[in-house]
């Protein structure tokens, strides 16, 4: 086992890395940029090393800065989080020349789960059920044309490398198609470098059903269970859940397997996870995309299966074999997750920096978890996410799980900064999800223009 690691990234995930890190005995050490000099993760880890200014292009994405300070502190392992340089292939290679463990896959896999288009070309060759599209990278607009009049409308744009919900556009008819992929590949240049395209046709309604995969260097690989996280907005996931409601026994057997095969078939290492799209009409479920990381909401999954997913991850990297088989994994409950913002719905959603002048975190009970890196007084700068805290409930069934999260939001207090909890707590009671009736399209084109009207409505008396 490591003496001693670095955690590459910030934030709440920093601090569950650190956190995580402690109870295996092992010492930590965080980076920070200038404007995170009084963050949290720097006063709970052993050592702490600014890395550069605020930008992150300066520091948290400066792999020369943060291999740097690895060597020069001994550490012998970074955990990259997510985000960052938790999917850069280029940093887990050079981690692997300089001698330091890179906790996850190796880069010769990220580059082959990265890039979507060689992904679906490994999944094809594994038997995992892919999403109609394009065979290959597609770098013209009437190329995009010609795919598109051969799939159907509508399509999805997205760009082969990158995630975030970036480079991504959703096309109904062909007169749309040229500036939509136009901007998309504008957008995944100046994201990721690569304006390279491909086409999937449109699985409508959909849920999005992700599944969380364990692998160690030994070539064991587990599953654990499945995340819904079709309430998004603009791509970007805004609760979760496990397990999904819209999943039986059957199926989730089946998805399971297929997330295996996807892992085996590239010889990953480490945690991931395998996105799929399922078809609700017909019970067909697509390969979407790998995430070669830690998920946000991997919290869920470690309150229905007992597993600790980022200790999972630290162990498998020093050499140790997976804690449990497949058949010894056992699901428990309902959990879910709300992200708290500091944003403003009333605007877009804008983010809302600035100083947190009072706080008060829910507690109480049994299966209920906080992950934050916030406190009073501490200032949240604008160079970042404007995640705040995950709050992740977990309940005998979904019911009680809903009515946890209920009584979770309203406990909440934050003062200083706008944040998306109004929003959150409107969104668990509706109806619709309440039934667990909602696909991807539902927050943004169902209950988003609820949402608004109601709160005009409220503003205007």
């Amino acid at each position: 086992m490591f003496s001693k690691i670095l955690i590459a990234n910030r934030g709440e995930i920093a601090v569950r890395i650190i956190r995580a890190a402690r109870e295996l005995g092992i010492e930590t050490v965080a980076v920070y940029s200038e404007a995170d000099k009084d963050a949290l993760h720097t006063m709970l880890a052993d050592e702490a090393i600014c890395i550069g200014p605020a930008r992150s292009m300066d520091s948290y994405l400066n792999m020369n800065a943060v291999l740097s300070a690895a060597v020069i502190t001994g550490a012998q392992a970074i955990h990259p989080g997510f985000g960052f340089l938790s999917e850069n292939s280029k940093f887990a290679t050079m981690c692997d020349e300089v001698g330091v463990k890179f906790i996850g896959p190796s880069g010769r896999v990220m580059d082959i789960m990265g890039d979507k288009i060689n992904a679906r070309a490994e999944m094809i060759k594994a038997k995992v059920p892919v999403i109609p599209g394009s065979g290959g990278e597609v770098h013209t607009a009437q190329a995009a044309l010609e795919i598109a009049e051969e799939i159907g409308y509508p399509v999805m744009l997205k760009a082969s490398a990158g995630g975030g919900g970036k480079g991504i556009r959703k096309v109904n008819r062909s007169e749309d198609l040229v500036a939509a992929f136009e901007n998309a590949s504008a957008e995944a240049a100046a994201a990721f470098g690569n304006g390279a395209m491909y086409l999937e046709r449109v699985i409508y309604p959909a849920r999005h059903i992700e599944v969380q995969i364990l692998a160690d260097q030994g070539g064991q690989v587990i599953h654990l269970g499945e995340r819904d996280c079709s309430l998004q907005r603009n791509n970007q996931k805004v609760l979760e859940e496990s397990p999904s409601i819209g999943i039986g026994q059957t199926l989730r057997h089946q998805i399971g397997a297929a997330a295996v095969r996807a892992a085996q078939s590239v010889g990953y290492e480490n945690a991931g996870t395998i996105e799929f799209l399922l078809d609700e009409a017909s019970g067909e479920f697509y390969f979407m995309e790998m995430n070669t990381r830690v998920q946000v909401e991997h919290p869920v999954t470690e309150f229905v299966t007992g597993v600790d997913i980022v200790k999972e991850q630290i162990k498998i990297a020093a050499g140790e074999p997976l804690s449990r088989l497949q058949d010894e994994v056992t699901f428990t409950g309902h959990a879910i997750e709300c992200r708290i913002n500091a944003e403003n719905p009333q605007f877009n959603f804008a983010p809302s920096p600035g100083q947190i002048k009072s706080l008060y975190l829910p507690s109480g009970g049994v299966g209920l978890r906080v992950d934050s890196a916030v406190y009073p007084g501490y200032t949240i700068p604008p160079y970042y996410d404007s995640m705040i805290a995950k709050i992740i409930v977990h309940g005998e069934n979904r019911f009680e799980a809903l009515m946890k999260m209920q009584r979770a939001l309203y406990e909440l207090e934050i003062e200083g900064v706008l944040t998306n909890t109004d929003f959150q707590l409107d969104l668990i009671a509706d109806e619709r999800v309440i039934a667990g009736d909602y696909d991807t399209a539902y927050l943004m084109e169902e209950f988003l223009p609820k949402y608004y009207q109601k709160n005009d409505e409220t503003s205007l008396g």
